[in-house]
């Protein structure tokens, strides 16, 4: 391999020639024309696969439906579909009956149909939602449209209060409309500052001796008086006058806020504002204006400040506030990391300092990374309010119900984690008719689903070894839908559990991956499904057990569909450390020949984010990557792409396998699958090689630093290498923090490791990375240089972010990938 640094882009310089040099426009630069992407090759059932085809703007494949909803009255559906050659998206409408992808619905037209996210009233009359920024309301009865707000101000989360008016978020304050008049009026003035003094009494001797010899200062004193009473007279009496404003503090931000149905109390959360540190940020060098730019961004996780936030209860009928008590939640104050301070005091002695004030209790509203709902829920009629909490050290999480007497969060479910919380499967949420909890939890090693009355034991809705997900309660309580891989981890299908009886019911067998949308009157699944080979359609089918699902779409183009794509296995490799297996994707030769004499040489993909499933039996998000795989099987390559430990889909106990050891058990498991593909893929273990992004580039590094002798050589993309620079929410989960757990990070980051390079390492670096640093790269290729380490390259992209956006970024990418693998794992 050529050593030194590549720049990862094609630069093609015009020139600008007149055929008529005489001219006074000769030169003068005409302005530039359209920008239009290259087409892509055609692509026949026939051919090879080709970098340039694959590589190429997605288009080309078709555009998938995304974020399908229903129509308010469960006759028809909506989906947004990207428009080919462009970024921007287009509407369209698809009746239950009609063939084809549906009606294009035009821009003007929209407001009337774009509502996915609204919410109907109690008599189910109307229906309410968002709009480009306004309230809009439907009449369902005879779709009729009427606009309530119309602004540059963002109105949103609307809300139907149990007194019949509608109200609405505009900022940090409260709204509400009477539908019948159009009356709108302002139910909060809330203020992020100090509160004004009011008049004040003479403080002192002084000041009361001059009240009492200066008649001029004593008038002062009683006009303001006066003024003050008046104003609050006038507040209290006048119907027209606005709301009194609420102080909340300066310094202060609202976290978040939710207006309880009954109209008459607001759940705040309110956190310190944190200045923003210096040092945090990029550098853009591709700019418009041909200067670099400076670009800030986030914080690392070693210098993230660890917030408080505060809960408190304003009650509208007096705008007094109260703060909540939170002091008795159940193990709050453990002292969870202990044991990890023992291991880092014993490993680095006086060296080691943790913080003398451990933050780590400090509690805050908790943050799911995969839902849209609020965690604060209130019942229907207002009388309860529910909230999930966690902690800054992600180990403990509370479902809370509020003790109103004491002004008091109690805890109804407590989850206790030694290794994380997860940022998943944290739904919750109160029945309609009576004020039960369902919430799901990962209890028992698996997420389920379970019930429970505040005061009582929780009871289990769903038992067994598979994950519950996207769960939706039914209007009467009936029924709890939900999807769940039951019948394998990467299968995924829709099920229902009765409330009355425990009985769960499959609804779907699609045998890929299923998502869901439970029409509004609760008869039809609208279901997103995807397999191996096919990317994502619409179907509908009956919400009942036995139905058969009906495909509404084919976005798919047919130079996509008529491929003959090499369709991986997916195979359960033995693990060596683990009881589970990993399962995984084996692509194989075409004409793979089991007993061939010259073995094949293989890959090994490694798939980013660490907590994601790519070996399930649905199209993967990495498209680009099924495809580059099915063109190296044509060219004779074994290909495994591996759901390791952190996985996603596999459990409590294969999530968290990495706790404070990033990397260890990752690489053992790459290499019970180089073991399985020596013994059941007939593959050649000193040709195989690896490859990943993020994650997987991280995994890259592990593999190559750690196990030297595992791959011939490895290509890592947009890979961190110093877990002390990335970001606070992901891996503090994992790692702790490193002024806690500096050990954690030392045994995890593969900059520490760097000195066991032997074999050929491509680095693919994006410059203007905001989630993964160019940074972890430069400091790794300096460790790299100090070690007079040789057999490495590193290209760098310019314009690109994390996820690459360029077709020929892609290209250039994949090209250096596909010609490594080449030369390092040729036949020797």
């Amino acid at each position: 391999m050529n050593k030194g640094v590549i720049i990862g882009l094609s630069i093609v310089l015009s020139a600008c020639a007149s055929t008529t040099p005489e001219s006074d426009s000769s030169n003068t630069l005409a302005p530039p024309s359209k920008v239009t992407q290259a087409a892509p090759p055609t692509l026949s059932p026939g051919a090879p696969l080709t970098l340039e085809q694959i590589m190429a703007h997605p288009d080309w494949m078709g555009n998938s439906p995304v974020s399908p909803h229903w129509d308010s009255n469960s006759k028809q559906i909506y989906y947004q579909q990207k428009i080919a050659g462009s970024e921007q998206y287009q509407l369209l409408q698809h009746s239950l009956t009609e063939t084809g992808n549906g009606q294009m619905i035009p821009l003007g037209e929209q407001y009337k149909v774009g509502h996915g996210t609204g919410v109907t009233n109690a008599d189910n009359s109307h229906r309410a939602y968002i709009w480009q920024g306004n309230l809009l309301l439907e009449t369902l009865s005879d779709g009729k449209i009427t606009v309530l707000t119309q602004s540059s101000e963002q109105d949103a989360a609307p809300q139907w209060l149990n007194s019949g008016l509608l109200a609405f978020q505009r900022g940090s304050n409260y709204f509400f409309v009477d539908i019948h008049t159009g009356h709108i009026r302002q139910l909060t003035d809330l203020r992020l500052e100090e509160q004004p003094e009011a008049v004040p009494e003479p403080a002192d001797h002084i000041a009361r001796e001059q009240h009492k010899l200066i008649a001029y200062v004593a008038l002062k004193q009683q006009r303001a008086a006066e003024k003050e009473a008046h104003q609050k007279a006038r507040q209290a009496a006048d119907p027209t006058s606005n709301v009194s404003p609420v102080y909340l503090g300066k310094d202060q931000r609202i976290v978040a806020s939710s207006l309880s149905p009954s109209g008459d109390k607001i759940i705040l959360v309110l956190q310190a504002v944190q200045s923003p540190m210096e040092g945090n940020i990029m550098p853009n060098y591709i700019t418009d204006d041909g200067r670099i730019e400076s670009v800030k961004v986030r914080a690392r996780v070693h210098d993230e400040v660890a917030p408080q936030n505060q809960f408190m209860l304003l009650d509208l009928s007096n705008n007094e506030i109260e703060k909540l008590d939170t002091s008795l939640l159940p193990g709050l104050g453990d002292d969870v990391l202990a044991a990890v301070r023992k291991e880092n005091q014993q490993r680095y002695g006086d060296d080691y300092q943790p913080p003398e004030e451990d933050k780590g209790r400090n509690l805050s509203l908790i943050d799911d990374w995969y839902w849209s709902q609020s965690a604060i829920q209130w019942n229907n009629s207002g009388s309860e309010v529910a909230l999930m909490l966690t902690t800054w050290d992600n180990k403990d999480r509370w479902l809370t119900r509020l003790d109103w007497q004491n002004k008091r969060l109690d805890s109804v479910h407590h989850l206790r984690d030694e290794a994380w919380i997860n940022y998943k499967f944290n739904s919750f949420g109160w029945l309609n008719t009576r004020d039960d909890l369902y919430f799901l939890s990962e209890q028992s090693g698996y997420s389920q689903l379970y019930l429970v009355t505040p005061g009582k034991r929780a009871k289990a809705l769903t038992k067994g070894e598979f994950e519950v997900d996207e769960i939706t309660l039914t209007k009467d309580d009936g029924y709890i839908y939900f999807q769940a891989n039951v019948k394998h981890p990467g299968i995924y299908e829709i099920y229902r559990v009765a409330l009355t009886n425990g009985k769960v019911e499959a609804l779907t067998n699609l045998a890929g991956n299923t998502h869901y949308l439970l029409s509004p009157d609760e008869s039809l699944l609208l279901l997103t499904h995807s397999k191996l080979s096919q990317p994502n359609e619409l179907y509908l089918q009956a919400a009942k057990a036995g139905a058969k699902a009906k495909r509404l779409t084919h976005t798919v183009s047919k130079a996509f569909s008529d491929y003959p794509w090499t369709i991986p296995d997916v195979v359960a490799v033995p693990s060596s450390h683990t009881e589970q297996p990993i399962y995984a994707k084996v692509y194989y030769p075409k004409g793979y020949d089991a007993s061939k004499a010259n073995k094949y040489p293989a890959v090994i993909f490694n798939h980013g984010a660490g907590y994601l499933q790519n070996s399930d039996l649905g199209f993967s998000g990495y498209f680009r990557e099924f495809m580059f795989h099915s063109m190296l099987a044509q060219q004779g390559y074994v290909v495994m792409d591996m759901d390791y430990r952190a996985s996603a889909g596999y459990g409590r106990d294969w999530r968290t396998a990495i706790y404070r050891d990033m990397g260890r058990p990752e690489t053992e498991d790459l290499a019970d699958g180089v073991a399985w593909m020596t013994t059941h893929a007939n593959v050649d273990k000193q040709r195989v090689g690896t490859y990943g992004g993020s994650y997987g580039g991280f995994m890259t590094f592990m593999a190559l630093f750690t196990q030297p002798d595992l791959f011939q050589c490895g290509s890592a993309l947009r890979p961190v290498s110093d877990w002390a620079h990335y970001n606070y929410g992901y891996t503090s989960n994992i790692l702790n923090t490193p002024q806690i757990d500096p050990l954690a990070y030392e045994r995890s980051s593969p900059i520490y490791y760097a000195e066991g390079l032997t074999k050929p390492l491509l680095i693919n670096a994006p410059m203007v990375d905001d989630n993964v640093f160019f940074q972890d790269v430069v400091r790794l290729v300096q460790r790299l240089i100090e070690l007079e380490k040789e057999d490495f390259e590193t290209a760098i992209y310019p314009v690109e972010p994390h996820g690459f956006r360029q077709p020929s970024s892609w290209l250039n990418e994949y090209r250096r990938i596909y010609h490594l693998f080449g030369e390092c794992l040729a036949t020797k």
